[in-house]
């Protein structure tokens, strides 16, 4: 299958991660072929307000002409003490080219890199672990 990932020169992500996204797809089974976008949510079944675990991240792709454009990356958490909800926590959005953090805002572009830097790379160890439930779901 090929499932060429166009990289935005200002957020770019490690072949790694691209790797994930790349056998997430065929592991799901899903043919790409004619569809226009690619949500892919990475899952720990285990996660939970009282019990943490693995926050739960979402990617989208679309098609661009003859390759894929990376949308963005989200990464949920439980916020609050009373009754927990499901928020963004760290959120990439490429077509801006900007980084936003729930406790600081759209970060600078410095910052931002770091912060994408750190994140897919924890990100794709916690994936190798096989602590995730993927679902693709294609339009």
């Amino acid at each position: 299958m090929a499932l060429q990932i166009e990289q935005v020169p200002d957020l770019k992500v490690p072949d790694s991660f691209i790797g994930v996204i790349v056998s997430a797809v065929i592991e799901g089974g899903d043919s790409v072929g004619g569809a226009k976008a690619v949500t892919l949510n990475f899952r720990d079944p285990d996660y939970s307000p009282e019990a943490g675990g693995f926050h739960p991240v979402e990617v989208r792709l679309e098609k661009q002409a003859t390759s894929w454009q990376l949308i963005y990356i989200t990464d949920f958490s439980y916020q609050g003490r009373h009754t927990p909800e499901l928020i963004k926590e760290i959120d990439v959005c490429f077509s801006i080219k900007q980084v936003y953090h729930f406790l600081a805002g759209w970060l600078n572009a410095r910052e931002g890199k770091e912060l994408l830097a750190l994140f897919i790379s924890n990100f794709v160890e916690y994936y190798n672990t096989g602590c995730y439930q993927v679902t693709v779901t294609t339009e």
